[in-house]
C-alpha cells in the first residue's frame, strides 16, 4: 500500500549528531528524498511473504541500471566477438552489484542517510565537490546510454530518424513525474511491468536460438585470455562498468527509505535483512538479462561467423534471418525500447539524490531532469551529425567505460562508511564482509589501471 502522508513520528530524525558519531555537524540534515519517504506501508506481523512483498520494489528500481541499453552494446560485442568467454565477467559483475548494493541498503536504513548525504557529512566541501561531479559524470553516461538505445529502438520499430529519436527522448524526462504523483508503489510497479516485458522476450529468444548448454556453463568459468587480451579486456570492463553502477550506490541507499519500518534497531535490522533479499532476487533477474543478451548473441552471431556485430541495429537486421523466427527482432527491439524507459527512472532519481545530498540543491524535478537529458542528447546528435548512426555504437561502450571510471568514487566512501563503527554502530559490517568489499573495490580500481595502461601505453 502507498500512504501518500508518512507517518513523521516513525521516521523523525536526531535533533542533533554529535560528533563521536563519526558524522561532522550536520544537525537536522533533511530527509532523504522527502516526498516519499517513509510512504510505504510495512506491515508489522503476519506472514513472512507479505513483509518481503512490502519491501519489494527498490531492488528492481535498482536492477533496471544493471540491464539498461549500455548493457546491451558491451553484452552484444562480447557475445559476437568472443562467444560464451565473457559470461564469466557477467557473473563475477553481478555478484559485485550484489554486495555493494546490499551495502547501500544498510547504509540507507541504519543512519537515515544516503550515499551522498554521508559523503556531506564527512568530507571537507572540495573533495565534496569533486565525487559530486565525478557521480554527474557517470550519471550523464548513463544517460547517454538510455538516450541511443531508447533512439534506436524508435528507429527499428517506427522507422524514426536516430537524431528525431533522440530529440523525442527528451520527453520521457515527464514520465518519471506522472509516475511519482501516483504514489511510489505505483513507479514500482510500473517498473517491474517493463521488466517482466523484457524478460519474456529474451526467454523466447533464448529458446529460439538454443544455444549448447554446456559451452554456456564453461562461459561462466574464469578465463586467463580475459585480462591478457586488451580488446577482450575493454570489453569486460565495459561489462563491469554497465553492470555495477556508481549512481545505483547512491540511489538504492535512498529510496529503501521510502518503507515505513520502525525507526528502531530492531525495526532497522529487519529492513536491512528484506531490502537485502528483494535487491539480491532483482539483481538475479538483471544477471538473467545481461546473460541473455551475450548468449543470444554468441549462439547466433559468433557461431555464423558475423563476430564484428557491435552495434543494436545490426543485431536487430540479423537475428530473425539467423535463428528463423520472424518475430525476434521485433522482440529484441520492444525489448530495447522497454529498457531505456525503465531506465528513464533510475538516472532521473539518481540525479536528485545526487543533487540534493552533495548539494543541498533544489530544483524543480522537470527541470533537473531536462537539464541532465539535454547534455545527454548533445552528443548523441553531434556523433551522429558527423559519424552517422555506426558512430552511436562506439559512444555506447565508451560511456559504459567511462561509468566503470567513476566505480571507485562511489564505492570506496561507500565501504569505509558501513565498516565504521562510529557512524554505523550496530550495524557495522563484520570484518570479513569489510574484507570481501574492500577486495571488491581493489579488482574495480586494479581493472581501471590495467585499462588506463593498455589504452595509453599499450
Amino acid at each position: 500500500m502507498d500512504a501518500r502522508t508518512p507517518d513523521l513520528s516513525a521516521v523523525s530524525l536526531p535533533k542533533s549528531v554529535p560528533d563521536s558519531a563519526g558524522w561532522r555537524g550536520d544537525a537536522g540534515h533533511p530527509r532523504s528524498l522527502p516526498e516519499v519517504n517513509a510512504t510505504v506501508e510495512v506491515p508489522t506481523g503476519g506472514l513472512w511473504w507479505r513483509r518481503l512483498l512490502a519491501f519489494a520494489g527498490p531492488g528492481y528500481l535498482v536492477s533496471v541500471g544493471y540491464m539498461d541499453p549500455g548493457n546491451w552494446a558491451t553484452d552484444l560485442a562480447g557475445g559476437s566477438k568472443f562467444g560464451y568467454t565473457l559470461l564469466s565477467v557477467i557473473l563475477l559483475s553481478n555478484v559485485m552489484a550484489i554486495v555493494l548494493q546490499a551495502l547501500a541498503a544498510r547504509l540507507g536504513i541504519a543512519t537515515d542517510r544516503d550515499l551522498a548525504q554521508a559523503c556531506r557529512a564527512t568530507y571537507s566541501r572540495p573533495v565534496n565537490l569533486l565525487l559530486w561531479l565525478a557521480c554527474e559524470a557517470a550519471i550523464i553516461a548513463c544517460d547517454l546510454a538510455e538516450v541511443i538505445g531508447t533512439a534506436i529502438a524508435l528507429k527499428l520499430l517506427f522507422g524514426i530518424p536516430l537524431i528525431g529519436g533522440a530529440l523525442l527522448a527528451a520527453l520521457d524526462a515527464f514520465l518519471l513525474l506522472l509516475l511519482m504523483n501516483r504514489g511510489f508503489r505505483f513507479l514500482e510497479a510500473f517498473v517491474i511491468a517493463l521488466l517482466i516485458v523484457i524478460a519474456v522476450c529474451f526467454v523466447v529468444q533464448i529458446a529460439a536460438a538454443a544455444p549448447p548448454v554446456a559451452a554456456v556453463i564453461g562461459g561462466f568459468l574464469p578465463s586467463r585470455t580475459i585480462i591478457t587480451n586488451p580488446e577482450m579486456l575493454y570489453i569486460a570492463i565495459g561489462i563491469i562498468g554497465a553492470t555495477v553502477m556508481p549512481h545505483n550506490l547512491y540511489l538504492h541507499s535512498s529510496i529503501v527509505q521510502t518503507r515505513a519500518y520502525p525507526r528502531t534497531e530492531e525495526g532497522r535490522r529487519d529492513a536491512i535483512k528484506w531490502a537485502t533479499t528483494d535487491s539480491t532476487i532483482a539483481l538475479m533477474l538483471a544477471l538473467f538479462i545481461n546473460a541473455a543478451i551475450l548468449v543470444v548473441a554468441a549462439a547466433t552471431f559468433h557461431k555464423s561467423g558475423h563476430s564484428d556485430v557491435a552495434e543494436i541495429d545490426q543485431a536487430f537486421e540479423l537475428l530473425s534471418p539467423l535463428l528463423g523466427l520472424g518475430i525476434a527482432s521485433t522482440l529484441f527491439a520492444v525489448a530495447l525500447l522497454a529498457s531505456g524507459l525503465n531506465s528513464t527512472v533510475t538516472a532521473t532519481l539518481a540525479g536528485q539524490i545526487v543533487m540534493q545530498g552533495f548539494l543541498d540543491l533544489r530544483l524543480p524535478d522537470w527541470a533537473q531532469r531536462l537539464v541532465t537529458r539535454g547534455i545527454a542528447i548533445v552528443p548523441v546528435i553531434a556523433v551522429t551529425a558527423l559519424y552517422g548512426d555506426s558512430g552511436t555504437a562506439q559512444l555506447l561502450v565508451f560511456s559504459q567505460v567511462v561509468l566503470s571510471m567513476q566505480l571507485p568514487f562511489a564505492v570506496i566512501p561507500l565501504v569505509r562508511f558501513v565498516s565504521d563503527k562510529r557512524k554505523m554502530g550496530p550495524f557495522a559490517i563484520p570484518a570479513t564482509v569489510a574484507a570481501a568489499a574492500w577486495i571488491i573495490a581493489g579488482v574495480i580500481v586494479i581493472l581501471n589501471l590495467k585499462l588506463l595502461a593498455d589504452t595509453f601505453f599499450g
